[in-house]
């Protein structure tokens, strides 16, 4: 079974795709206006960077999370044991980025936010009002001018055969942020858990366009919209040798942004990166 895709350019594509992203945490969609030829140049070009060591040339700065990330420090998922079989690079237009790689991230991290804003005001839109007024500001307001939208570019690289036990791509998780923009991957694997407990296969044609909830609007609506988990599971047999290359950029408010009564955006984040060892 897998989720349904919604034709961004319908009538009624926002009250769906609200609909979708209420009874499962996400939602696909198609016909949008995210450029597909740009994506498929970003997916090539990342893929040789991270095939090259000038990679190492770029760690990230713990202080500023920008940069290269090498998978003997990857995330390991709240819960889980064993890191994730990943590396990958977090993209700021503040931050470093190579130069041959600069003009087309930067290009598409305009065009996913331009996005993000439009489907954060068909939440708005389609938010009950007993609901929405638990928003302090406008849901786009939130991101408005923010400096902290990230956009990671992740590498999963080949399978090897003598990875550690237990270990998958990525283990399951919530995203912390309010929404996660993703164009499909190069490759399948991303799976999100329904609500009986069942894995459901998150469509992957290329060109389509992956939203999910993340944990920062399911605090601002007070739990309305869930954060669903999901997973990206291993591939088998002859895709073992293949590559996985994905490209989320994770929706956050300004710092200052009250998401409810316990948390602004900046101690909600603080708290999650602990949790994750990564600060």
């Amino acid at each position: 079974m897998q989720l349904p895709t919604i034709n961004y350019q319908a009538k009624d594509s926002a009250e769906k795709f609200v609909q979708s992203l209420r009874e499962t945490g996400f939602g696909v969609l198609t016909q949008h206006p995210i450029d597909k030829q740009l994506v498929e140049t970003i997916y090539q070009q990342w893929q040789a960077f991270f095939n090259s060591d000038e990679k190492q040339q770029f760690l990230f700065k713990p202080e500023t999370q920008d940069g290269f990330f090498p998978a003997e420090i990857s995330e390991t998922a709240k819960g889980a044991t064993v890191k994730d079989i990943k590396e990958y690079y977090h993209v700021y237009p503040w931050g470093r980025i190579p130069d041959a790689l600069r003009d087309n991230i930067l290009a598409y991290y305009q065009q996913a936010n331009d996005l993000a804003a439009e489907l954060l005001d068909w939440v708005e839109q389609h938010t009950p009002a007993d609901i929405a007024v638990n928003y302090s500001i406008a849901l786009p307001k939130m991101i408005e001018q923010s400096h902290k939208t990230l956009l990671r570019v992740l590498h999963y690289p080949p399978m090897s055969g003598d990875e550690e036990p237990g270990a998958i791509r990525a283990a399951a998780h919530e995203d912390i942020n309010l929404l996660t923009i993703l164009p499909a991957a190069n490759e399948p694997g991303l799976q999100v858990k329904a609500k009986d407990g069942s894995w459901l296969d998150v469509p992957c044609d290329f060109g389509n366009l992956i939203i999910n909830i993340g944990d920062m609007l399911q605090e601002a609506s007070n739990g309305y919209f869930p954060s669903t988990t999901h997973r990206v599971i291993n591939p088998q047999g002859t895709d073992m040798s293949r590559s996985r290359i994905s490209l989320p950029l994770f929706l956050h408010p300004k710092p200052e942004v009250v998401l409810s009564e316990r948390y602004t955006a900046d101690s909600y984040l603080m708290e999650r990166l602990r949790e994750l060892g990564v600060i």
